[in-house]
């Protein structure tokens, strides 16, 4: 190992595989820019107010043996286990084909959110198959796209019952006392924070006195408890309240389904569909709705629309529910999903089919009636008689014992109290492993054959799955073909350079990918003994120290499992600290109108009343706006949420100021994490003002965005708030944000590997060279498209906004066309009219090298001409490459054209695209016609054919 450490060493460093430009690609651009060094350029763009005094005090870079040597020695120090303590997260096989396939395929994970339709078909395909699953079993016609976990689903759940129950004005909510305990712990910090009083009752046979707007159920309980739910629910409607029930997804597959019931919405996690435990996280949420509920669905939405052409055509629906349009008025934020993880349990129940998603429920059930059998002829007794997976066992006295004596026979059982155990069977539960259960009991082992102890009463009638696309992929050659059909219609990171403004969109290296598939990440249950994790805890506790001096603040959380939730921890850490104060009544958020739009929605999910901030016209916030908002308000603010550097692109030179003035009327600084791929190694935003920050881990420490999820968002604060950092979920303490204590912990060994590769210097060039490519694009590219903002000396941060509404005005071309028309060229486009309308905002990060961004340019010059000729009269913009755009292989071989370009100009407008050729799968989508004509399941194989709009109609009325 050392000798091969030297060799890769003396050849190449990780820090130069991560950076794209080389020696030679720096110092042309740095020629282009008129500096002589990088740090010349860095001089001039970044306010020396806000500097570092001094570097990074890291940990120095290791080579990557050496850092996969260390995860390997990290990985095993995590005691594996048979995992049977249940409580929601379950082992499971993810079959191989789809663990290489998707879950370790950059074609899959370098994906971004698919907010460009047309280049995103596949993992809209694949979403709208796990929404299609989801609605079948839980026999509700419209599902979701995926939310970060059961206890936020469940969350999520109760704020849409309180938003849609107009019938009755009580602000009490009723939580079955036997669900899940992370569920509880996260419902009533979230509930707390707006205003909702949560009662828990024992559902067992009757609903508690009184009005309450929702109900939710568990199902099976915790306790591992089937019941009937159908009378409660239809009492619970007789009294006009509305019904949740949080769903064990496989148990639906025997048990009869929430919508049959009578519930009103379904949620719970699809984690036990092939997606490994990962010590908590990251795991897909689920949530359905009845009829009428679907405009009010918390996150994202997979709808079928049609392309200019008739053609089906996927893509998120409703999209006036994103936060960047509906801001303070937004319901949920659409961040909250984990599309990935989604994809992979669609395609674990694509591969598995109803048979045999009903076979392992049913072999799953049979072990645990096997080992309630065993332990009952034992003399021992079992709590309830109907139970699907679970068994709880009363063993008075003798709990902890027991769940000992199993630790040491390599079992984890579930620790309820001092007299009760719970024991949870999976689909990796086997015979032999109930004969080791049975004899930590002391009983024998179990008698030959399999009970099934489940009542015909409580069984499922109904069919579900039937779409044939569940029918059409048993075979792993067929299924390893359906996956690349899938990602071959998307264009992700492994095919291009995705240019966002504001999402960084970097290498996610193998070598940080490949650790969190090993059995010593993957295989933790996250309520595992702590002895039994001492791996991740110290891969965290790395983390947490690496991230607090990387910011500058004092303590780190890293439990959100997601920007949104980071957002929203650190603004109820700001709340918790201003009520320990006696300061209640500080409840305005401050946001400038340059904001991301999840600030906005997250203040309001806090509990804050939004008052915005205007920004001056260099894009910078107005301080005298702000100076009056403070004295329009004195007393009552309790924060400001900051981006910085600035959603324009800017690095303001007087953050400290505005950081100084808020301080001084009582409230806190919210500096949002997600440009901090600008600040790393140059700013902190906990010395320059800043109290709280969240981090976008899948941003700038390169956990990938997998297409719309996972992601991570740490929250960073400054001592006196540490108290107020999100909770453990099952212990007494501050309000928890996720279901588990480290939230999505399955993905941190990657922001570990990336850290210790790079180490403080490698951090520091990486942000040296995102601004550089910034304004080496923005200086190329702004004699055809003005630069929107820059700073006092020319300079833009890490992106830049091009402006082109006067081209617009002009010549009618609009933003979404030159969008779409990079397609064309072969890439995704940069963010699209934000945060301005009519601009594109382009982040080329410190990933893309020379030739790739000088690619990017030729195309951005190309479609400028291209807009000249419209300008000029050559062509009708109807009939221009930009608004025909994007062209698909099936339209340029047409018998038929009749446009004043040729074939060849259509599908070719730069020579190097004949070597390399992304064809999209459809042409523009029709958005409108989506949202008017919801339809949010798999189409029919016949609406494929021609004609096909009429037939998506009447498929869908």
């Amino acid at each position: 190992m050392p000798e091969c450490t030297a060799i890769v060493n003396d050849v190449n460093t990780f820090r130069d595989r991560h950076i794209g430009p080389d020696d030679v690609g720096e110092r042309h651009m740095l020629g282009v820019l008129g500096f002589a060094s990088t740090d010349e350029l860095i001089d001039s763009a970044v306010p020396q107010q806000i500097r570092c005094p001094e570097g990074l005090r890291l940990p120095a870079a290791r080579s990557e043996p050496e850092v996969l040597a260390a995860l390997r020695e990290l990985a095993e120090a995590n005691q594996q286990r048979v995992q049977m303590i249940g409580l929601g997260y379950f082992d499971t096989v993810t079959p191989a084909v789809l663990r290489r396939n998707m879950l370790e395929s950059p074609a899959w994970y370098t994906a971004y959110t698919p907010y460009q339709p047309e280049i995103s078909q596949g993992r809209l395909e694949a979403l709208l198959t796990f929404q299609t699953l989801i609605e079948d079993l839980t026999a509700l016609p419209v599902a979701g796209a995926s939310l970060l976990d059961e206890a936020t689903a469940v969350t999520e759940a109760v704020l849409l019952m309180r938003r849609a129950n107009k019938s009755v004005s009580s602000d009490r909510v009723i939580l079955d006392a036997d669900c899940l305990p992370q569920t509880l712990a996260v419902v009533r910090g979230r509930a707390e924070a707006l205003g909702v009083e949560v009662v828990v009752a024992d559902l067992s046979d009757a609903l508690p006195d009184g009005d309450a707007f929702g109900v939710v159920f568990q199902s099976p309980g915790a306790s591992g408890a089937v019941r009937d739910l159908a009378p409660l629910i239809a009492a619970a409607r007789e009294r006009g309240m509305l019904t949740t029930v949080a769903a064990d997804l496989l148990s639906l597959t025997l048990l009869t389904a929430p919508g049959e019931q009578g519930a009103d919405i379904a949620v719970g996690s699809a984690q036990r569909f092939g997606v490994p435990l990962f010590f908590g996280g990251p795991h897909a949420g689920y949530m359905a709705v009845r009829s009428g509920l679907e405009r009010m669905l918390p996150g994202r939405l997979v709808g079928v629309s049609v392309d200019v052409d008739g053609k089906p055509a996927y893509r998120l629906a409703l999209q006036t529910r994103e936060q960047h349009i509906r801001r303070d008025k937004a319901t949920s934020n659409i961040c909250t999903a984990q599309a990935l993880l989604a994809n992979v349990a669609a395609m674990y129940a694509v591969y598995h089919g109803p048979e045999g998603l009903r076979a392992i429920a049913t072999r799953v059930h049979r072990h645990a009636a096997a080992l309630a059998e065993g332990l009952r002829a034992a003399g021992r007794e079992i709590v309830h008689d109907r139970f699907f997976d679970t068994v709880m066992v009363r063993v008075p006295g003798r709990a902890p014992l027991i769940v000992a004596a199993a630790d040491s026979a390599g079992i984890n059982l579930r620790l309820v109290d001092t007299d009760h155990v719970g024991i949870s069977c999976d689909e990796c539960t086997t015979d032999e492993v109930i004969g080791r259960v049975l004899d930590v009991f002391g009983a024998a082992p179990a008698a030959a054959g399999h009970p099934f102890a489940l009542p015909a009463a409580l069984l499922r009638t109904s069919e579900y799955l039937r779409h044939p696309v569940f029918h059409s992929h048993r075979s792993e050659t067929a299924m390893l073909r359906f996956l690349r059909e899938l990602s071959d219609r998307d264009l992700a990171l492994d095919r291009t350079m995705i240019p966002l403004g504001s999402c960084t969109m970097k290498l996610n290296a193998a070598a940080e990918m490949e650790p969190i598939s090993w059995p010593g990440f993957a295989g933790i249950h996250p309520y595992a003994p702590a002895g039994q994790t001492a791996g991740y805890r110290e891969l965290i506790g790395d983390l947490e120290s690496w991230l607090a001096e990387i910011t500058g603040y004092d303590r780190v959380s890293l439990q959100p499992n997601a920007g949104s939730q980071g957002e929203l921890a650190g603004l109820l850490a700001i709340n918790a600290y201003h009520r320990s104060r006696g300061e209640d009544h500080r409840d305005i958020c401050l946001i400038p109108q340059s904001a991301h739009g999840t600030n906005a929605a997250s203040a309001v999910l806090a509990g804050m009343r939004v008052v915005v901030v205007k920004t001056a016209a260099n894009g910078n916030i107005d301080h005298d706006d702000l100076a009056a908002k403070l004295a329009d308000h004195d007393g009552q603010v309790a924060a400001i949420m900051l981006t910085y550097p600035s959603t324009h692109g800017v690095y303001e030179t007087d953050v400290r100021a505005v950081c100084d003035l808020v301080h001084r009327a009582g409230g806190q600084v919210y500096v949002d994490g997600a440009n901090l791929n600008a600040l790393v190694g140059l700013a902190k935003p906990g010395e320059f003002g800043g109290d709280v920050s969240h981090l976008n881990l899948h941003k700038t420490f390169c956990i990938p965005h997998g297409g719309g999820g996972p992601g991570v968002g740490p929250v960073a604060v400054r001592a006196h708030l540490a108290p107020f950092l999100p909770g453990d979920p099952l212990q007494d303490g501050a309000a928890p944000v996720s279901a588990a204590n480290y939230g999505s912990a399955g993905i941190l060994p990657i922001t570990w590997a990336y850290l210790a590769l790079m180490g403080p210097d490698g951090l520091t060039a990486a942000t040296k060279a995102a601004v550089l490519g910034a304004n080496y694009l923005a200086r190329s590219l702004a004699g055809h498209y003005p630069v929107l903002y820059t700073g006092d000396t020319g300079l833009v941060a890490h992106e830049c906004i091009l402006d082109l509404r006067d081209i617009t005005k002009r010549t009618g071309v609009t933003a979404e066309d030159v969008a779409k028309r990079l397609i064309d060229y072969g890439f995704h486009a940069p963010t699209l009219s934000f945060p301005v309308s009519g601009t594109l905002m382009v982040e080329p990060t410190e990933s893309e090298d020379l030739a790739e961004l000088d690619r990017f340019i030729e195309a951005m010059i190309g479609i400028h001409d291209e807009i000249s000729r419209v300008g000029s009269g050559e062509w009708a913009l109807d009939h221009s490459p930009l608004r025909q755009a994007p062209h698909t292989a099936e339209q340029v071989t047409d018998a038929e054209w009749a446009l004043p370009y040729s074939r060849q100009y259509a599908a070719y407008p730069v020579a190097s695209l004949r070597l390399n050729k992304y064809w999209p799968p459809v042409r523009r989508i029709d958005g409108v016609h989506g949202d008017r004509n919801l339809a949010c399941s798999c189409p029919a194989p016949e609406a494929f054919q021609t004609d096909t709009a009429e037939i998506l109609q009447e498929a869908f009325a």
